[in-house]
């Protein structure tokens, strides 16, 4: 940097004439800017002006260096005036992490009314199952199911996660209805594959106030929670299905939710990024606008007088 300014220094004296001049133009002192440039004339191993009380002018060596750093400084300052626009508009590269589950039902809506609203914003949404963090997915702003990311970036909580033991009017009247959770093994039942181990995830249930796992055997195994969901809408088996997916068809009596004492609320929907300080407008216009339609917005989960009902 110290080099970067001396050359500015250097440009601008060329340019006025004048080292007292560049020193105003420069807004340092006459001594400051005499100093980087012997500086800089020292680093070199060569005179860039001829000095005398009166007159400044480029010897050959100092023509050269202009005439090549010239275009270099301007394109240094045009990046550099993009970078403190940055700040001001909402425009430029946007990239979002974000996993399939949530995705298409939880923020897809939202990202698209943000893209109607900010067309300047080239946004790249990514969406993988697998836990990774910003750093591997070079990415501006990352949404999460499950605990809050803990590898240093600030985590907002956004809404709860709960597991909803649920089937379609047309499999309970053909099979009848679970009233435990021991029940549930007569009964064909869903499960989900998860991306990251490859294993398939334990039913989880509130028994008294603890969380119990249990191994469900399913009569379909899915690793895509969109697919798991729709067999269960397709009345082929009882699922117990994140609130996010299955909220809507509870509440259009698509599905029924069944064993709501042994509901489980122990995970939530993260959006996570980098200090605010570092970002410009455009992430942080994101994810205020993410925020503002997605955290605590009931569509997503039951009330308590739901889960009574």
């Amino acid at each position: 940097m110290n080099e970067v300014r001396a050359i500015s220094i250097f440009v601008r004296a060329a340019a006025l004439g004048s080292l007292r001049k560049a020193a105003v133009d420069q807004g340092i002192s006459p001594q400051a800017a005499s100093h980087a440039v012997m500086q800089l004339e020292k680093t070199l191993g060569v005179r860039l002006f001829h000095r005398t009380t009166r007159k400044l002018s480029l010897t050959e060596e100092g023509q050269r260096l202009l005439q090549s750093v010239e275009p270099a400084l301007a394109t240094l300052s045009s990046a550099l005036d993009d970078a403190r626009r940055s700040k001001d508009e909402v425009a430029g590269p946007l990239r979002v992490s974000a996993p399939k589950a949530l995705g298409r039902t939880v923020l897809w809506p939202s990202i698209l009314q943000f893209a109607a609203l900010y067309p300047d914003v080239k946004l790249d949404v990514r969406f993988d199952d697998h836990f990774t963090d910003l750093v591997s997915d070079r990415a501006d702003v990352g949404f999460r199911g499950g605990s809050p990311p803990s590898e240093g970036a600030i985590a907002r909580r956004l809404l709860p996660i709960q597991l909803i033991v649920c089937a379609s009017p047309a499999y309970l009247e053909r099979h009848g209805t679970p009233h435990t959770v021991d029940d549930l093994a007569a009964h064909r039942c869903t499960g989900y594959r998860r991306a990251n181990t490859g294993k398939e995830a334990p039913w989880e249930f509130l028994i008294g106030n603890e969380i119990v796992y249990r191994d469900i055997a399913a009569s379909l195994c899915a690793n895509d929670i969109d697919a798991e969901t729709e067999a269960v809408l397709a009345g082929l088996a009882i699922g117990q299905l994140g609130s996010f997916s299955a909220v809507s068809h509870i509440r259009g009596a698509r599905l029924m939710p069944l064993l709501t004492q042994h509901m489980t609320q122990r995970e939530s929907i993260y959006i996570y990024y980098r200090h605010r300080t570092e970002q410009p407008l455009r992430v942080r216009t994101f994810i205020d606008f993410m925020i503002s339609r997605v955290a605590d917005n009931n569509d997503f989960f039951l009330d308590p007088s739901e889960l009574t009902r």
